[in-house]
């Protein structure tokens, strides 16, 4: 039930939401008329990206996309802008990389593929594509992360995430609600992604969303849910032993650190165990100050429990195992836990990879 509250916050918010969808729309009129130029090249462009202000799942989407197609292989280099990186213009990861010098995500991509992906930075994105097709003339496709609004480029495939717990049609614009830009505008995309589906969809369900979602024919909707793994050591030389979280009990304890948009899916899998739980949460690609490693110590410590350890997300892992603040008494009890998207049988018997490699294969053939 609303409060009072919650329709005061609601009516302060609504003409700001106007004007933010106003200034949006007029944006994406002028592409749509040509005053401003999408490039199209030569190269097939896979854009994966959102309506909504993050939270949908963009970086492990492409890791699926970019992996499995490297498996096909296809030699597959994957392109993003580097959020909060400290650095600017084109850069290519590399064994010195870090999340400062490359940003969060694509450190994490580059640490997950070893070299078998070829990972860069740049905000103009556009420079970007024409600069790793300078270095590397053999590359079969680019994967732009996050480029739904970056609209300066034309991709070949154009897929868009959204979370199945809160679709963007049951949004509104910032910042009243999460969306960047009007629901309306899914219909550029040629393939949609209802990512984060809970494991005990029903085909009901599948059948819902894809009348809720309304595509056009020519839009192709897919599923997908994550899978987590077994908990791995964030500072790998400081590890004493494995942790298998089956095997923990109500006498233990588990601190959930969390700097991700929406820590809701992670939380609830974490909870399914019987071993207590103490959520730490921080914004979205949050930079640990000193001070707040000194708190997460500091309650780390009062945490009582036969074994206890410090559980993050593998986009907080990479900027902790980084991080000069973070002391050396709670390395060994700190841990990540790795996922993966597995894609779901939907309303048809499309695959998101096969219908990815069949456009990458009819452009190499113009």
């Amino acid at each position: 039930m609303r409060t009072t509250k919650d329709k005061i916050i609601e009516g302060l918010l609504t003409p700001a939401s106007w004007i933010y969808g106003s200034i949006a729309g007029v944006r994406n009129w002028m592409f749509e008329q040509k005053f401003l130029k999408s490039v199209e090249y030569d190269i097939p462009i896979i854009g994966v990206g959102n309506l909504t202000v993050g939270g949908a799942g963009k970086t492990p989407h492409v890791e699926y996309i970019a992996s499995r197609l490297a498996a096909s292989g296809y030699n597959v280099a994957v392109l993003s802008r580097g959020y909060k990186r400290k650095t600017k213009g084109f850069v290519l990861a590399n064994a010195k990389s870090t999340p400062t010098t490359i940003g969060d995500e694509p450190y994490q991509i580059y640490q997950k593929f070893h070299g078998r992906v070829k990972v860069a930075t740049c905000e103009n994105r556009r420079r970007g594509i024409e600069e790793l097709q300078r270095l590397f003339p053999d590359l079969d496709v680019i994967v732009l992360d996050d480029s739904f609004q970056h609209r300066w480029v034309k991709p070949k495939i154009s897929i868009l995430l959204t979370d199945y717990h809160r679709p963007f049609y049951k949004d509104k614009l910032l910042p009243l609600g999460r969306l960047r830009e009007s629901s309306r505008e899914v219909n550029r995309a040629d393939m949609v992604v209802v990512t984060k589906c809970p494991d005990d969809l029903q085909p009901i369900d599948f059948r819902m969303s894809s009348k809720y979602l309304d595509l056009m024919s020519f839009q192709k909707l897919f599923f997908s849910r994550y899978d987590y793994g077994f908990p791995e050591p964030v500072f790998v030389d400081d590890a004493l032993y494995s942790v298998a979280l089956h095997d923990f009990t109500s006498n233990d304890s588990v601190m959930l650190l969390t700097g991700i948009a929406h820590p809701r899916y992670f939380i609830k899998h974490i909870r399914q165990y019987p071993f207590k739980v103490k959520v730490n949460h921080f914004p979205d690609h949050h930079d640990f100050t000193k001070r707040d490693i000194q708190e997460i110590q500091k309650k780390f410590e009062a945490m009582k429990g036969q074994r206890k350890i410090i559980l993050t997300t593998e986009k907080d892992a990479v900027r902790l195992m980084h991080n000069p603040y973070f002391p050396k008494e709670l390395k060994p009890f700190t841990f990540y836990l790795p996922i993966s998207v597995r894609m779901l049988k939907g309303v048809d018997d499309h695959d998101l990879i096969d219908e990815l490699k069949q456009e990458i294969n009819r452009k190499k053939k113009l």
